[in-house]
């Protein structure tokens, strides 16, 4: 059987975005690596031990450029491949898909999947020198990275034609998935809270999730209904973008938005809301908004790569434009003055959560992608 090695950044990521993953290579008597930032974390460990699965540390600086911990990062890696001696790697997110990428070309026999989840802060578009240059850095490094590559993956047909568009990568290589699924046997339809009104939104606390719009839409609609509760959720993160976290406690303590911390199971948070908001800018596909639906709750977003395919404008939710907070309030507002719509599109939710976002589907598709069904 193949021995299948798959590098993220984050650790908790193995588990939370890649586990049913994990349990099915498992399963097909695959034997399986695990690579990720170093953690404390023992559970974690122990959890993916309980898998079946190894886990390996590997340095990484998941944000920021700097030369020498990148280096670091990469021959750490052809270290790593090489001692292991992968069939398949499987990468995800940039840095894990770029050093990754390049250290795996060092193995012979050895086939490589990227699985691009989102195209990030460096492509987001910014009147800025430092970002125009960093972009076209980030371009040249993919190209790298992806040339010898088996498949790239993709979670929406947008970042695709990106690619394609800046010649990252030839279109025979590329694939499209519905993004990393959602698991409908743990996130299951809940009633809707009979009383309040409460709005939620979930995420690392980045500007390009749309949280600061989120916070002002909030502003807006409070003046007419002061009654509205707006939640948000998530940790912070050193990313260039990153929220400071006085600037979150203001909304706070303006009354604006209810900052309620991390978590590491959103689960209670979307059962006790009634309507789920994600204002971001861009994303692969939006994992808490395909949790939100699983669990039946409608669903207000931007019309962005990946958040667009999780809406089916007026009967699960709506789009609205991306930085635009009086859009953004003008929507809530109808969320509000609608409440008897609030079931049907909750219900159209979970509805397209099955039909097209269920784990065990996308996993098949995953499998397929790499033969090893």
């Amino acid at each position: 059987m193949p021995r299948i090695v798959m590098i993220g950044a984050f650790p908790e990521s193995l588990l939370n975005f890649r586990g049913p993953l994990l349990k099915d290579l498992v399963a097909a008597g695959h034997q399986v690596i695990t690579m990720a930032a170093r953690t404390n974390l023992h559970t974690f460990i122990r959890q993916l031990s309980e898998l079946g699965v190894e886990f390996r540390p590997y340095p990484i600086q998941r944000s920021g450029i700097n030369p020498l911990r990148d280096l670091q990062t990469f021959l750490s890696l052809r270290l790593a491949l090489r001692e292991v001696k992968p069939d398949i790697v499987f990468s995800y997110t940039i840095k894990p898909i770029i050093w990754g990428g390049m250290a795996s070309k060092w193995i012979p026999n050895c086939s490589f999947y990227a699985l691009v989840t989102g195209l990030g802060y460096a492509f987001h578009p910014r009147d800025d020198f430092f970002q125009k240059l960093l972009m076209i850095l980030v371009i040249r490094l993919y190209r790298s990275a992806l040339s010898k590559a088996s498949c790239v993956i993709f979670q929406n047909v947008d970042n695709r034609d990106f690619f394609l568009s800046k010649h990252i990568v030839n279109k025979e290589k590329c694939t499209v998935v519905n993004g990393s699924g959602v698991a409908l046997d743990k996130f299951t339809i809940k009633p809707l809270p009979t009383k309040g009104i409460i709005f939620l939104t979930i995420g690392r606390l980045l500007g390009e999730k749309g949280f600061r719009e989120y916070a002002k839409a909030a502003q807006i609609v409070k003046e007419s209904y002061p009654e509205a509760v707006f939640r948000l959720v998530g940790p912070s993160d050193p990313s260039p973008d990153s929220i400071p976290d006085r600037e979150v406690l203001e909304w706070n303590e303006r009354g604006w938005v209810e900052y309620l911390g991390a978590t590491d199971d959103v689960r209670p948070f979307i059962e006790d809301c009634h309507i789920y908001v994600l204002p971001s800018y861009h994303e692969g596909m939006p994992r808490t908004v395909l949790e939100a639906m699983a669990m039946g709750r409608p669903i207000l977003t931007t019309d962005v790569p990946g958040c667009r395919a999780t809406v089916i404008s007026h009967e699960n939710g709506f789009l609205v434009p991306k930085c635009d907070p009086d859009a953004l309030a003008e929507r809530m507002i109808w969320f509000i003055e609608h409440r008897n719509e609030w079931e049907r599109m909750g219900a159209r939710s979970r509805a397209f959560a099955e039909e097209k976002f269920d784990v065990r589907s996308v996993n098949r598709d995953l499998l397929s992608i790499m033969r090893l069904t």
